[in-house]
């Protein structure tokens, strides 16, 4: 069973992303056409589950699945869309988790959601820091019960990605 764990910022995760970029570009070579660092490990300060979530962004999604083969090598497990229309996701670590990979096709309206939540958490540290403290709350009370935190943060992340939208299409 694996336990939910929040724990401080760690400098190491921005290194993380970088390294498993440069090898995803290695294998995918100029299908991908951008990679973010997304989810709260890319926020600088923020208490998270310490899992460095991936945005890789494709010209064509369909293509993607062609490369399971390759991304099973790396260590990965593809998921295929797992529940989400029009992503590719693939996590690495097993129960002891290190890396999520979330990739969308060019012009998914999902990538704008994952870049406004993450920049405006990144300009607005009040609501990091609330995000934070729930996110650590619920990994307290719920340490083997990952629907039940995910359930718990459900409406704060709601209220800050309805913020973090409307902020984000007004800098853009």
């Amino acid at each position: 069973m694996r336990k939910v764990e929040v724990t401080p910022y760690h400098p190491r995760w921005t290194r993380m992303f970088n390294e498993e970029a440069d090898q995803l570009r290695d294998v995918f070579g100029s299908v991908i056409l951008d990679i973010h660092h997304i989810g709260s490990t890319s926020v600088e300060g923020l208490k998270a589950k310490p899992i460095i979530d991936m945005m890789p962004v494709v010209r064509d999604i369909h293509n993607i699945d062609g490369f399971n083969k390759a991304m099973i090598a790396m260590g990965y497990e593809p998921m295929g869309e797992n529940g989400i229309p029009g992503r590719r996701f693939f996590q690495k670590g097993g129960d002891n988790r290190t890396h999520h990979i979330h990739m969308y096709q060019l012009g998914n309206p999902e990538i704008e959601r994952h870049l406004a939540f993450r920049d405006y958490l990144r300009a607005h540290p009040k609501s990091a820091k609330e995000y934070g403290n729930l996110k650590e709350a619920l990994a307290q009370q719920f340490p083997y019960d990952i629907e039940s935190y995910i359930k718990g943060k459900e409406q704060l992340v709601t209220d800050i990605e309805q913020k973090a939208l409307a902020w984000y299409r007004r800098k853009t």
